[in-house]
């Protein structure tokens, strides 16, 4: 009798032994998983769910508010609640705010899988486009300037932009001026066009 309760005893602190390295791996594994997270990973899973609305906060004191629709190599769109798409540099956002279960959901994200051709695409691919479309554009410098124009071309590392107001077609009577703008000053895109995605 004695030696039954005795086994049972062991046994009992055997399987808790077992619980317990049990939650410590699993704890262990979700460690590591987490470490291996990106911001563009967590943002994707914002993106995915197309519901998430975040905040952008960039070093100039600039605020951008709106719905994460695509996220890039170095970028993410945004669409507002008037229906523009801002194109940011990731690299120029200094915080990212969401509701508090939104930036849980945001970090179960799975490990990402091979990476689909939107998630290659750089800031000077998606500028090359608008350039391509001939959509009027506000490019916001990190220095806290914004510059209202037409992109006439992207290259490698700057793109040439014609600046003239944002109401007006890109015609000759209508250009107040050209600059070139390296694409490491850019903190913001925001294609004025309403619906018009990246």
């Amino acid at each position: 009798m004695r030696w039954d309760r005795f086994f049972e005893d062991l046994e009992g602190q055997l399987d808790s032994e077992w619980e317990a390295e049990r939650a410590a791996l699993d704890s262990e594994a979700e460690r590591l998983r987490i470490s291996r997270l990106g911001l563009r990973e967590r943002l994707q899973t914002l993106a995915a769910d197309s519901g998430s609305t975040v905040t952008v906060d960039l070093a100039d004191g600039a605020v951008l508010t709106g719905t994460v629709t695509a996220v890039g190599a170095d970028w993410a769109a945004l669409q507002s609640s008037d229906g523009r798409t801002t194109v940011v540099a990731l690299d120029a956002a200094v915080g990212i705010g969401m509701p508090e279960a939104e930036l849980l959901r945001s970090a179960r994200a799975d490990a990402p899988g091979p990476r689909r051709l939107a998630e290659r695409m750089t800031l000077g691919f998606v500028l090359r486009n608008l350039a391509r479309r001939r959509v009027p554009v506000t490019l916001h410098l990190r220095v806290g300037r914004s510059l209202v124009g037409t992109i006439d071309r992207a290259l490698a590392d700057h793109l040439d932009v014609a600046l003239h107001d944002v109401d007006a077609p890109r015609r000759s009577g209508s250009i107040q001026g050209v600059r070139m703008v390296p694409l490491s000053a850019l903190a913001w895109v925001r294609i004025e066009a309403r619906d018009v995605g990246v």
